[in-house]
C-alpha cells in the first residue's frame, strides 16, 4: 500500500479528496484516461504524484479484466540468438503499463504448450517467438489470449515474419561462385517454421545454379547437434555446408577441427569444406576461423513483435507504435573465414 508523505496510507479516496472529485472519477482517470476530461485527469495525477499513490495493479485486474502483463515464450533462453529478442520485447514495453513475464520451452513441444496454456490465464497477450507446436494447439490458445506470432505463420493469429530470401540466395550464389556443386544442408527441428523456409529456399537456390544439396538430420539445433553431424557430413562426400543455425556450424567447426579437416579447404589439401551458418549470435565472430553466416535482424523482429501487440493491446489507440518497415527484416550474407574455393 502506498504511505502519503505525512506516513498515513494513501489511498484512492485521499486523492479524490485532495483533488476534489469522486473516486470513481479517480479510478477513471487512472484506468480509462479516454473517459475523463484531460484537466481533471492532469489534476488527478498531480495529486496522485503528490501522495505517492500507486495503483494496486492486482485490485486494477479484477476490476478491469486485464492483467497489464505481456507474456513471451522463446524455444531456448540459453541460445544466444533470443537473447537480442528477449531484450528487444522488454526494451519495447519498459516505459509503458505493461510488465513482460519470460518462459523458456527448452525446445520441448509439451513444455511449450502447457507455459502457453498456462499464462494464456495470468497475461492479457502471448508473444510466441518460432513455436513448434501443432496448429490445433495453436488455436487453441489464441481463442483465450491475444497471440502474436515471430517466425511462424498461422491463421490462428498475425505474425511478424523475418525475409529469408535474400540472405539464403547469397549464400547459395556464394558457395556456387566459389566453385561447389555438391553441398549439405544440415536440418533444424522438423516441426521448426524456419527450418522449412531455410530448406525451401536453399532447395530453390540450389536447383537454379546446378548444385546438388544433400539433406541430412534433423539435428537439435545446439552446439551438440552439430558436433554430431560433422562425421555424417563427411561420409557424404560434399565440400560445403549449410548448417540450420550458428550453434550447429560451430559444432561442425569444432568437430572438423578435432579431425584434422581443415575450414575452409586449403590448396593442395584434400577433404576441407565450407561452411555457413544462419543467425549471426555473437561467437560466429570470435572463432578461428570467424564464421561465414546469414545475419538474421533479430532485433527488428522483436521491435516488430512487440508493437504489433502493443497496437492489439491498445486496439488501435492513437500512439500505438507501427512495426517496422518490411526492409528491416530481410536477412543478408555476412561472408568471413569459413568459406574459400574448392
Amino acid at each position: 500500500m502506498s504511505t502519503a508523505p505525512d506516513g498515513s496510507r494513501a489511498t484512492i479516496r485521499a486523492v479524490a479528496r485532495l483533488a476534489g472529485v469522486s473516486a470513481s472519477t479517480v479510478s477513471r482517470a487512472l484506468n480509462a484516461p479516454e473517459l475523463v476530461n484531460a484537466e481533471t485527469r492532469r489534476r488527478v495525477l498531480e495529486c496522485a504524484d503528490r501522495l505517492g499513490y500507486q495503483p494496486n495493479r492486482a485490485a486494477q485486474s479484477l476490476v478491469l479484466g486485464r492483467t497489464r502483463n505481456v507474456g513471451l515464450i522463446v524455444p531456448d533462453i540459453a541460445n544466444p540468438f533470443y537473447a537480442p529478442f528477449i531484450k528487444g520485447v522488454e526494451a519495447h514495453f519498459r516505459d509503458t503499463e505493461y510488465a513482460v513475464f519470460l518462459a523458456d520451452t527448452d525446445e520441448d513441444t509439451a513444455t511449450e504448450v502447457r507455459l502457453a496454456e498456462a499464462m494464456s490465464e495470468r497475461v492479457d497477450g502471448l508473444i510466441l517467438c518460432a513455436p513448434r507446436m501443432s496448429g490445433t494447439r495453436l488455436r487453441t490458445v489464441a481463442s483465450k489470449t491475444t497471440i502474436v506470432l515471430a517466425n511462424r505463420v498461422s491463421r490462428a493469429a498475425p505474425s511478424v515474419l523475418l525475409d529469408f530470401r535474400p540472405g539464403m540466395e547469397q549464400a547459395v550464389a556464394h558457395v556456387h561462385a566459389l566453385g561447389h556443386r555438391r553441398c549439405a544442408y544440415l536440418a533444424g527441428p522438423a516441426n521448426s517454421w524456419s527450418n522449412r523456409q531455410r530448406r525451401r529456399y536453399l532447395a530453390a537456390g540450389c536447383a537454379a545454379r546446378g548444385i546438388e544439396l544433400v539433406e541430412l538430420g534433423p539435428y537439435e539445433p545446439r552446439f551438440t547437434g552439430g558436433f554430431r553431424a560433422a562425421d555424417e557430413v563427411l561420409a557424404q562426400d560434399v565440400t560445403a555446408v549449410f548448417a540450420y543455425n550458428d550453434l550447429v556450424a560451430l559444432g561442425v567447426l569444432s568437430r572438423l577441427t578435432a579431425r584434422g579437416v581443415p575450414v575452409p579447404a586449403r590448396p593442395g589439401t584434400p577433404g576441407g569444406l565450407s561452411l555457413v551458418g544462419f543467425d549471426d549470435v555473437p561467437m560466429a565472430s570470435m572463432t578461428h576461423p570467424p564464421l561465414t553466416t546469414v545475419a538474421m535482424p533479430v532485433t527488428a523482429l522483436a521491435r516488430a513483435a512487440a508493437a504489433a501487440m502493443h497496437a492489439m493491446l491498445a486496439e488501435g489507440a492513437p500512439g500505438a507504435p507501427p512495426p517496422p518497415p518490411a526492409a528491416e527484416l530481410a536477412t543478408r550474407l555476412l561472408i568471413r573465414g569459413t568459406t574459400g574455393p574448392i
